[in-house]
C-alpha cells in the first residue's frame, strides 16, 4: 500500500477505520495481578532528583540519603494477527511463543531452533488492559503516591499497540482503557485535592523540538537543567490543574488532536512524534511534623503549633515513544522520511545510554538526543522505571521482534537509585504564624488587661482595710482613754468628797465631846480610815482592770500592725509579679519581633519558590484583560484544518479564508441548518473577533446581533463556548459595550451562565462580563439586569480560570464605583456589597491563585475609597484584609493604594485605634 504524500493531525478527516487503537485482547486474564514490594517506610526524607550517568546532590539532600535500590522491570506485550497478517501469513508459523508461567518468551531463528529470553512479565495477545495495567504501571503508580518519581514507557515497532497500551481513552469500552487513564483514575482516588495537588503536562517531541500539545503556539520548548541538582525541567511547558477524572480526560484528547500522525505501509495511523505525559504530585505527610529546636521549654505548645508541614513531591511520567521503522518496509517518502529518520536517531541515542548504563560504562551519551535529556531520571536516575516493549507475531517483521527484545533485555540490567523528595510547606507555615501571632497579641493582651485590673482591685481593697483599722484603733483608743478619765475624776470627786464629810464629821465630834470622848474618836477615825483602805482597794482593783484592758487593745493594735505590714509585703509581692510581667511583656516582645524575622525569611523563599509561578503571572499581566489568548483557548478552540494538495502542507490561515469567502458569507453560516457548519462559522468569527482591525467589521455586518441570538436559541455547549469569547473580545470595545448592553447581552449572558456547566463556557461568559463592568455608563443598568448576580453565581464551578474572571469582573465594577464616588455622581452603599459579593470577596483575599488574589486585593482597595461601605467591610472582616495587604502585598503600588485608603478614612482609624492595632 502507498504511503500518503501528506500527514494529518489525529482528530484531522482523513483517518482511516484500521487504527491499531483496536482492543488487543477478546478475553480478560482472570489471574490476579501481580503487587508491587512495597517501597521502606524509612526511606530519605529528601532528595534531588538523579540522572542517566549520575547528578549533583542539591542542598535539600540529606547526608546519608542513600536512596533504595530498584532495578528498570520490563515486561514484553504480544499483539495478536490483525487482518492482513491473518492473510499473508496463513501458511507460515508464529516468528515468538509465549510462556507466561514461565515468564519466558521463544523467538524462532528457523524451523528448529530458537533462543529463550526471560521478563519480569510475559503478557499473551489475550491479556487485558486491566491485566497490563496492575502488571507495569500500578507499582509505579502506587511508589508515585508514596512520595517516589515514576516511569513508564512503552517500546516496540511501529504498529504494535504501544499508544493502545498507554494512552486509549476507552469512552465507548471502559474495559478498554489505557495506562494514562488508569493510572489518574488511582491518583485521584488517593489524593485530597483540598491538602494535595495535581498538574499535568502534556508534550510531544517532533523532529527534535519539544512542542506543547496542550498549546500548539508553544512549539519551540527548550529544556532546563539545574547545575546544582541535575534536575531536568521544561518551565516552558503549559501546566493545567487537574481537579476530576473528566478534565484530565479531555486534556489528553485536545494532547491527541494535535499530535502528529501519517499513513505507513505498516500502520494506517503511525504516531510521527514521542508523546510525554508528566502528572506532578504534591502531597501532604498526614501526621509527621518538622523538627523546630524550641529556645524557652515554656513555649514549647507554641513551638510544636508553629512546625511547618511537610509535603512530598513526586512526578510520574508516561512515554509513548513514536514506533521505530525500516524505511523499506514503511514505504517512508518525503517529508515522512525525514520524521521516520529523527525518530529511529532518538531511538537510537536512548539504545546507546542505556548499553552503556547495562555495561556500567563510565561515560553515558545522555546529550545526543532530547529524548535522552527528558528520560534522565529514568533510566539510571531516581525515579521507579517500568517499560513494555510491544512485539507483533508476523514471522516477516522477525528482525525487528528481535531488535525489541534485546532492547528490554538491555533495559533489565539498568539500576535506579529511589529516593523521596520531602520539603516543608513554607507557604502553609507562613499563614499559621500569621494566624498565631495575631492569635498571641490578642491574647497577651487581654491577660496583661485583667492583671493590671486585678492589681488595681487588690492594691484598693488593702487601701481601705488599712484606712478601716487604721480609723478603728484610733476611735477605740480616744473611747478607752475618755472612760479611763472620766471614771478617774469621778473617783477624785467622791475621795475629796469623803475627806470633806469625814473632816466635818470628825471636827463635830471633837466639840460635842470634848477630850473626854477621845476613845470613841479614834474609834471613828479608825473605821474611817478602813472605810478608805477599802476604796483604794477598790480602786487598785479597777486600775488594774483597765490596765488590763489597755494591754489587750496595746495587744490588738500590735496585731493590726502586723496586719498592715503583711498587706505592705503583699503589695510589695504585687509590685515585684508586675515587674515580672513587665519583663515577660518585653520577653514577649522579643519573641514577636523574631518570629516576624522569621515570617519575612519564610516569605523570601516563598517568593523564591514560586519564582516559575510569579513569572507566568507578569506575563500575563502584560497581556490586554479579556483578550481570548492561546493559553485562554486551550479547551474552547480546537481547530480543524482543511486538507490541501498534496504538495502544500501548512494550513488556510483565518485571514486568508476572510479574503476569499467574505465576511457576510461568513457571517450567513451563523444560521445554517447544519450545526457543524454553524460550529465552525462561530469559531471562524470568534477567531476574527480577536483581532481589533475586525471587530468594527464584524459589528457593522451585524455580527454582534447573530451572536448574541446564537446564545438565546442554540442549546450546543460549544456554540455557546464560542459564541461568548468571540462576544468577550468585542466587548473590549466601549462603543461595542453599550450595543452589547443595548440589545439585552447581560440577560443572555447571565441565562448563558445559569445553565452552563462547563469551566471553559463560564470561563468565556465571565470575561464578557467583566469587560462590560469596567465602563462607567453600564453600571446600574448591568446591575439592574442581573450581571453581578450572574458573576458570584458562576463561582460555584470552583474552576481556577473562571474564578479569576469573576475577580477582574469584580475589580473593574469596584474601580468604576470609587471612580463615581469620587467625582460625586455615586452615593450610597457600593452595588457589590448590596449583592452580598463582599463575603466571597473576603473569603478569596488570600487565594493561592495569584490572577484571583490581585483582582480581589484591587477590589477591596477600591471599595474602601468610600467611606459609606466602612461599616460593612469592618463588620466582615474586610479589614484585617486591608491591613494585611498594607503590609504583606507582593506588589508595590496595591500595598500603597491600601495603606493610603486605611489612613484617609476616619472609621477604619477609629476601629484601629480601638482594637490597638499600629497601621
Amino acid at each position: 500500500m502507498a504511503a500518503s504524500g501528506g500527514y494529518n493531525y489525529r482528530d484531522g478527516t482523513q483517518r482511516s477505520s484500521h487504527k491499531v487503537d483496536r482492543p488487543l485482547s477478546l478475553n480478560s486474564n482472570p489471574k490476579s495481578s501481580v503487587k508491587s514490594k512495597a517501597l521502606p517506610a524509612s526511606g530519605p526524607r529528601r532528595n534531588s532528583t538523579g540522572s542517566i550517568g549520575g547528578g549533583g546532590a542539591g542542598p535539600a539532600t540529606s547526608k546519608n540519603d542513600t536512596g533504595v535500590p530498584g532495578r528498570v522491570r520490563v515486561a514484553v506485550r504480544l499483539r495478536p494477527h490483525n487482518a492482513e497478517e491473518m492473510v499473508a501469513d496463513a501458511d507460515f508459523a508464529d516468528c515468538v511463543e509465549l510462556q507466561p508461567e514461565l515468564k519466558r518468551l521463544k523467538l524462532r531463528k528457523n524451523n528448529w531452533d530458537t533462543d529463550t529470553y526471560e521478563f519480569d512479565e510475559v503478557l499473551t495477545e489475550f491479556a487485558s488492559q486491566k491485566r497490563v495495567y496492575e502488571v507495569v504501571a500500578k507499582p509505579v503508580v502506587e511508589s508515585v503516591l508514596e512520595g517516589y518519581n515514576g516511569t513508564v514507557m512503552a517500546y516496540g515497532q511501529t504498529g504494535t499497540g504501544k499508544t493502545y497500551t498507554l494512552g486509549r481513552l476507552g469512552e465507548e469500552d471502559t474495559a478498554a482503557r489505557g495506562i494514562m487513564v488508569r493510572a489518574m483514575e488511582d491518583i485521584l482516588a488517593d489524593v485530597s485535592l483540598e491538602s494535595d495537588s495535581l498538574s499535568v503536562s502534556y508534550l510531544q517531541l517532533y523532529m527534535e523540538t519539544i512542542q506543547d500539545l496542550l498549546d500548539p503556539a508553544n512549539d519551540n520548548i527548550s529544556i532546563v537543567e539545574d547545575p546544582k541538582t541535575g534536575d531536568v525541567s521544561v518551565p516552558g511547558a503549559s501546566l493545567v490543574e487537574i481537579r476530576d477524572h473528566q478534565s484530565f480526560v479531555e486534556l489528553l484528547r485536545l494532547g491527541e488532536a494535535h499530535r502528529f500522525a501519517t499513513n505507513t505501509k505498516l500502520n494506517t495511523e503511525s504516531s510521527r512524534s514521542h508523546a510525554i505525559l508528566m502528572v506532578n504530585v504534591k502531597k501532604s505527610v498526614k501526621g509527621r511534623d518538622s523538627a523546630l529546636p524550641s529556645q524557652n521549654g515554656n513555649n514549647s505548645h507554641m513551638v510544636k503549633s508553629l512546625k511547618p508541614p511537610v509535603v512530598r513531591k513526586s512526578k510520574l511520567v508516561v512515554v509513548d515513544l513514536a514506533g521505530s521503522e525500516r524505511i523499506d518496509k514503511s514505504g517512508s517518502e518525503g517529508h515522512t522520511l525525514e520524521e521516520a529518520k529523527s525518530i529511529n536517531l532518538s531511538l537510537s541515542a536512548l539504545g546507546k545510554c542505556i548499553n552503556a548504563l547495562a555495561e556500567n560504562s563510565a561515560h553515558v551519551p545522555v546529550r545526543d538526543s532530547k529524548l535522552t535529556r527528558l528520560l534522565r531520571d529514568s533510566f539510571g536516575g531516581t525515579a521507579r522505571t517500568s517499560l513494555v516493549i510491544t512485539i507483533g507475531p508476523s514471522p516477516r517483521h522477525r528482525g525487528e521482534t528481535a531488535s525489541t527484545i534485546m532492547f528490554g533485555q538491555r533495559a533489565m540490567k539498568v539500576e535506579n537509585m529511589l529516593k523521596l523528595k520531602e520539603e516543608f510547606d513554607y507557604k502553609s507555615l507562613a499563614r499559621r504564624l500569621d494566624i498565631q501571632l495575631d492569635k498571641l497579641i490578642a491574647e497577651h493582651e487581654r491577660q496583661q488587661k485583667a492583671f493590671e485590673d486585678e492589681i488595681e482591685r487588690i492594691t484598693i481593697e488593702a487601701q481601705n482595710r488599712i484606712s478601716e483599722v487604721e480609723r478603728n484603733y484610733a476611735d477605740g483608743l480616744e473611747k478607752e482613754r475618755v472612760i479611763y478619765q472620766k471614771d478617774y475624776m469621778e473617783s477624785i470627786k467622791k475621795l475629796e468628797e469623803q475627806l470633806v464629810m469625814n473632816q466635818k464629821k470628825h471636827g463635830s465630834e471633837k466639840i460635842t465631846n470634848g477630850p473626854e470622848d477621845d476613845g470613841s474618836n479614834v474609834t471613828t477615825i479608825k473605821e474611817s480610815c478602813r472605810v478608805h483602805v477599802e476604796e483604794i482597794d477598790d480602786l487598785t482593783k479597777l486600775l488594774q482592770k483597765e490596765t488590763l484592758l489597755r494591754k489587750a487593745a496595746e495587744e490588738e493594735v500590735q496585731n493590726l500592725k502586723i496586719q498592715l505590714t503583711k498587706w505592705k509585703r503583699s503589695e510589695a509581692a504585687g509590685n515585684s509579679e508586675i515587674l515580672k510581667l513587665r519583663k515577660m511583656l518585653e520577653d514577649e516582645e522579643h519573641q514577636k519581633e523574631k518570629l516576624e524575622g522569621e515570617i519575612a525569611t519564610l516569605h523570601s523563599q516563598l517568593l523564591q519558590l514560586s519564582f516559575e509561578a510569579n513569572e507566568t503571572s507578569q506575563r500575563l499581566d502584560r497581556n490586554e484583560p479579556g483578550k481570548v489568548g492561546a493559553l485562554e483557548s486551550l479547551m474552547t478552540q480546537v481547530r480543524h484544518p482543511q486538507p490541501k494538495d498534496s504538495g502544500n502542507e501548512e494550513k488556510t490561515s483565518i485571514a486568508k479564508l476572510f479574503e476569499q469567502v467574505g465576511l457576510q458569507k461568513i457571517l450567513s453560516l451563523l444560521e445554517a441548518e447544519d450545526n457543524d457548519v454553524r460550529i465552525h462559522a462561530v469559531k471562524v468569527v470568534a477567531n476574527l473577533a480577536a483581532e481589533e482591525a475586525n471587530q468594527e467589521k464584524i459589528v457593522e455586518a451585524g455580527g454582534l446581533t447573530s451572536l448574541l441570538m446564537l446564545l438565546k436559541s442554540s442549546e450546543d455547549e460549544t456554540i455557546h463556548r464560542v459564541a461568548a469569547g468571540a462576544i468577550a473580545n468585542l466587548a473590549m470595545n466601549e462603543t461595542n459595550q453599550e450595543l452589547i448592553m443595548t440589545q439585552g447581552g447581560i440577560s443572555l449572558l447571565s441565562m448563558t451562565a445559569a445553565n452552563g456547566e462547563d469551566p471553559q463556557t463560564l470561563r468565556m461568559v465571565a470575561g464578557a462580563i467583566a469587560n462590560l463592568c469596567g465602563n462607567d455608563k453600564l453600571q446600574s443598568k448591568l446591575r439592574g439586569e442581573g450581571g453581578i448576580k450572574a458573576l458570584l453565581g458562576m463561582v460555584r464551578c470552583g474552576h481556577p480560570d473562571v474564578l479569576a474572571q469573576v475577580a477582574r469582573g469584580i475589580a473593574n465594577f469596584a474601580k468604576c464605583e470609587s471612580r463615581a464616588s469620587t467625582q460625586g455622581t455615586k452615593t450610597g452603599r457600593s452595588l457589590l456589597i448590596e449583592d452580598g459579593a463582599l463575603s466571597w470577596i473576603v473569603q478569596n483575599a488570600n487565594n493561592d491563585a495569584s490572577p484571583i488574589r490581585r483582582h480581589i486585593e484591587l477590589a477591596l482597595c477600591h471599595l474602601a475609597q468610600h467611606e459609606v461601605n466602612a461599616k460593612d467591610m469592618i463588620s466582615t472582616g474586610a479589614l484585617w484584609e486591608l491591613v494585611r495587604i498594607s503590609r504583606d502585598c507582593s506588589r508595590e503600588d496595591i500595598r500603597t493604594l491600601a495603606y493610603r485608603t486605611l489612613t484617609s478614612s476616619p472609621t477604619f482609624q477609629a476601629e484601629l485605634r480601638r482594637l490597638r492595632i499600629d497601621n
